[in-house]
């Protein structure tokens, strides 16, 4: 009878677990397209320029690029319910300086605030997760549910975007963090249990310090390139800035003996080709991505509420398609798959290149599920072929590299595609022009990218010989692999 309550008690104790997980982290993806379609009511309600709504974006995805690893690092050493807990408490405020926000200053600080909380939370929730569950099977079903179930805000987002919006203005997107937040800390306070890694070593300072310097500068070239003139001083000096910093942080992890991106991976060819593979699925998706509710709204006259629901195709088409691609990759391999969901990518991103102002959405919005398909088709094998190239023990390392360089990849897409769209405008075209310009210029690259891969993509052994870098805890390690794992099943 007391084994019975017991086991009863640990259920009900995991299943409060994964409820508050799952949540979190269904916030956290939420924000990455909920964002997007209140982007037209932004700019008018904040008189404010393409400029300003790529840093809306960007200042919050720049900040969980760049220390998605260091936080995951930061739950094993110091806790990973404190870190869970402090990253859901600073992404509940930040949400709440966004909503108060009466300037573009202001709003974009809390996005900056947004992007650190994010980094926090969305590491320690997989890592409270997989502690919970010591047994393997267990452990892939808890996170195939954990992967699933907050997957499902990338698609609620454009819609909930553009109910609120629509209903409420801007501030309404950011409100609704506030009550799920409240839930999150006073059941996770109570209910969680805390874990650790005793041996964890320290975070990497030096390292994240240069790599935000670095990759900050770089996108403020070019944002406001667009804006300032390529040959001004301001953004030259950013470029040549951005240079220095790439070499010091190169030159900085090289010698270090825990760095936070062992740079010997990437003598693996599997490794380098299934990461910059990763860039470019972050920069044609979130750059393209950018500026899908815009077009519905700026060019074919949309209503906010109607162009969430018209870029919808592309949420559902990820969410449809992910769990398959992994199936795919394990039949077919890598190459194959990654290289097919690019060609499909670039192909429909050629084919958006192409609408105007008249064009039916009868014949844009199969291009928009196009786009959702073939990057779904991409993503998880990219994140699996950089797991198989390394050691077994260095599997959550490369899943959070992975996850790492596709955000890279998607704050310069904001910012390329961006000072694409501002190039075209400024030589006199008008703003679709200069939408259409950005679509094709996405879609080359990635159509490029699907030819690398179907060269280069190759199998790859694991390198045993070399040190691992930094010892990962076991949970966090099979927890990141299993991720990947769970999002191929």
């Amino acid at each position: 009878m007391a084994a019975s309550l017991a086991t009863a008690g640990s259920r009900s104790s995991r299943a409060v677990l994964l409820t508050v997980t799952c949540l979190g982290q269904f916030m956290v993806l939420l924000d990455n397209t909920i964002v997007g379609a209140a982007l037209p009511d932004m700019q008018h309600r904040l008189h404010t320029r393409l400029t300003g709504l790529q840093w809306i974006v960007d200042a919050y995805v720049l900040l969980v690029a760049m220390l998605l690893l260091s936080g995951g690092v930061l739950a094993d050493r110091f806790g990973r319910k404190r870190v869970y807990l402090t990253g859901v408490a600073v992404f509940t405020a930040a949400s709440l300086v966004c909503s108060l926000a009466p300037s573009l200053g202001w709003l974009v600080a809390g996005r900056v605030l947004q992007g650190i909380g994010a980094a926090a939370l969305s590491p320690a929730s997989l890592a409270l997760l997989a502690a919970a569950h010591p047994v393997p099977q267990e452990r892939v079903k808890a996170i195939g549910l954990w992967a699933g179930l907050s997957g499902i805000g990338l698609a609620a987002g454009p819609v909930a975007g553009g109910v609120l919006t629509q209903a409420f203005g801007w501030p309404a997107i950011f409100l609704v963090n506030l009550p799920v937040g409240a839930i999150l800390l006073l059941v996770g306070l109570r209910h969680l249990g805390e874990s650790r890694n005793p041996s964890a070593l320290a975070i990497d300072v030096p390292g994240t310090v240069l790599s935000v310097l670095a990759v900050g500068v770089l996108t403020y070239g070019l944002i406001e390139g667009g804006a300032r003139g390529w040959t001004s001083p301001v953004i030259l000096g950013s470029f040549a800035a951005a240079v220095i910093l790439l070499a010091a942080f190169v030159a900085v992890e090289a010698r270090r003996s825990a760095p936070m991106l062992p740079l010997r991976l990437f003598r693996q060819r599997l490794f380098t080709v299934s990461n910059t593979a990763m860039v470019v699925v972050g920069f044609a998706l979130m750059g393209s991505s950018f500026f899908f509710s815009q077009f519905f709204v700026y060019v074919q006259g949309s209503s906010i509420l109607r162009a969430g629901l018209q870029t919808l195709p592309v949420s559902l088409a990820m969410v449809i398609v992910s769990p398959y691609a992994g199936r795919l990759a394990a039949r077919y391999g890598f190459r194959g798959v990654v290289t097919t969901g690019l060609a499909l990518a670039g192909l429909g991103l050629l084919a958006l290149g192409t609408v105007h102002a008249d064009t039916v959405y009868g014949t844009v919005w199969w291009r928009l599920g196009l786009v959702g398909t073939g990057f779904a088709l991409a993503m998880s094998p990219l994140t699996g072929a950089a797991i198989q190239a390394v050691s077994p023990r260095e599997g959550g390392l490369a899943s959070g590299i992975s996850s790492t360089t596709r955000q890279i990849g998607a704050v310069l897409g904001v910012a390329v595609l961006g000072a694409v769209v501002r190039t075209r405008q400024s030589g006199g075209a008008s703003f679709a022009t200069g939408l259409n310009s950005a679509f094709l210029a996405a879609g080359a690259v990635t159509l490029a990218t699907a030819v690398f891969t179907g060269l280069w993509l190759a199998r790859s052994e694991p390198s045993e010989r070399a040190a691992t870098p930094r010892p990962l805890t076991d949970e966090r390690a099979v927890a990141t692999s299993n991720e990947a794992s769970a999002e191929r099943r």
